[in-house]
């Protein structure tokens, strides 16, 4: 069974004056909660929360590659 993961927060990623890097999609900061209580930070691509509807408060498993999926 795969874990359940739940989205804390969502944060913009800081850029800097150089803006994002050429070729690569605009990312955010997603703080995560595991069913043991513990958290983290991942870096997930905007696009992929909006394609998948992912917003804070949702929950979200994984599978074998490592692909997000609403639960």
């Amino acid at each position: 069974m795969s874990d359940i993961y739940k989205i804390l927060r969502i944060d913009e990623m800081e850029y800097g004056c150089e803006g994002i890097p050429e070729g690569q999609e605009p990312k955010v900061e997603v703080t995560i909660e595991t069913k043991d209580g513990s958290q983290f930070i991942m870096q997930i691509e905007d696009s992929l929360l909006y394609k998948l509807e992912l917003n804070e408060g949702d929950s979200f498993t994984t599978d074998k590659e490592g692909n997000l999926a609403k639960i």
